[in-house]
């Protein structure tokens, strides 16, 4: 199976504007970025099939409310997948990987 990432270049705004004829929509919200964003960008949450919240290795360091988040993110969109993942201690990324192997076109 072939998989093409199209990576926005902007803020969390932007990817729900446009439809670039993809398969599945894979939103990323990284710890440092906030604990707000699922409500502060809530179309860019409610178009989501996944969202990966990242870096979940930094959670005890940084203030950031995970319950907040999930809870924020199931109000916009109650169908999306959510995984937390860290891509430094690998935390979670069989999911992922999963998730898209189970991805078809």
């Amino acid at each position: 199976m072939d998989i093409i990432f199209i990576e926005n270049v902007g803020n969390l705004v932007c990817p729900s504007d446009f439809a670039l004829g993809e398969n599945a929509r894979v939103i990323v919200l990284s710890v440092p970025e906030g604990d707000d964003k699922p409500i502060k960008y809530p179309q860019t949450f409610a178009k989501a099939d996944i969202v990966l919240i990242n870096k979940i290795d930094l959670i005890d360091y940084i203030k950031f409310d995970m319950e907040r988040v999930l809870a924020d993110i199931r109000a916009v969109n109650p169908q999306a997948n959510i995984l937390q993942i860290s891509a430094t201690t690998g935390e979670g990324m069989q999911d992922w990987y999963n998730w898209l192997l189970k991805q078809k076109p």
